[in-house]
């Protein structure tokens, strides 16, 4: 009650003392704070080619260039006067000069140094082309035949699968050429099988060696007889540690060369990173 009542005289007190306002007085509201302005970005800087010289445009940093080449470029685009679109051409010429001088020297260098020359390891001439589909065909027969004997193909079917019938008939045609010895696997009979090779799509071919747990997959899908022994080609050699994953589709007559992607790290070829005089 106490408490109460020291409440009440303390606002009447206060009512007295301001009492002139009565219940109707009006008073300005309080000035309204002015929202603070957004700094201002400053102005981008309009580039210019009167800047330049040809000889600074020609030599100058690529990065700084590029930065440069598109700087006009939107200027020309954003106020498309005659003045800033040649500006922007000017530029864009200067910029195809330049590739292609680089493009003469590397030209040049290639010829120079012949073991950046691609076309020595993959000919692009008709006889030079003949050659090497020779070459390839006659080490893909070569492998396949010599590995007949401790490698087999396990051939994953369904009895629902439209495409199986098409890829036996292919099949058919591969065991008269090598005489390789194929096990068909129905997956709905033998599903431990296919659970265990993590056949989940058919037609599906498997190569597998003999005594050894390594297996790898071929094909899958309906494949060509030239596709499938492509396939075989590489897998048989990866399973017997031939080739790596690095050098996959590079032949044997191609080591050391243009396509191999490690011949650089082999000692015995360090002409390949020595420039000649």
């Amino acid at each position: 009650m106490v408490a109460l009542t020291g409440t009440a005289v303390a606002e009447e007190k206060k009512f007295y003392d301001d009492s002139k306002r009565g219940w109707f007085w009006y008073e300005d509201p309080p000035p309204e704070e002015e929202p603070e302005k957004p700094e201002e970005k400053p102005a981008r800087p309009v580039p210019s080619l009167q800047a330049y010289t040809t000889e600074e445009l020609w030599n100058m940093h690529p990065d700084d260039f590029q930065e440069l080449l598109m700087a006009l470029q939107k200027k020309a685009v954003q106020y498309p006067t005659e003045e800033n679109v040649l500006e922007y051409l000017t530029i864009q010429d200067i910029a195809r000069r330049k590739a292609a001088a680089y493009a003469n020297v590397a030209a040049y260098v290639v010829q120079k140094h012949g073991q950046f020359d691609v076309a020595q390891a993959y000919p692009a001439a008709m006889p030079g082309v003949k050659a090497r589909v020779r070459q390839q065909r006659q080490e893909i027969a070569s492998v396949i035949t010599n590995a007949k004997d401790d490698h087999a193909l396990l051939f994953f079917t369904n009895p629902d699968c439209g495409y199986c019938a098409e890829q036996r008939q292919i099949l058919a045609y591969f065991t008269e050429r090598y005489g390789w010895q194929i096990k068909t696997i129905d997956t709905t009979i033998d599903p431990g099988i296919a659970a265990r090779f993590n056949i989940s799509i058919t037609p599906t071919l498997m190569l597998i060696r003999r005594d050894r747990p390594d297996y790898l997959t071929v094909t899958t899908g309906v494949v060509s007889l030239a596709d499938l022994e492509r396939r075989l080609y590489r897998a048989i050699r990866l399973l017997r540690g031939d080739i790596t994953p690095e050098n996959y589709s590079t032949y044997d007559f191609q080591k050391g060369g243009a396509l191999d992607p490690t011949a650089i790290l082999n000692e015995r070829n360090d002409q390949w990173i020595k420039l000649k005089d």
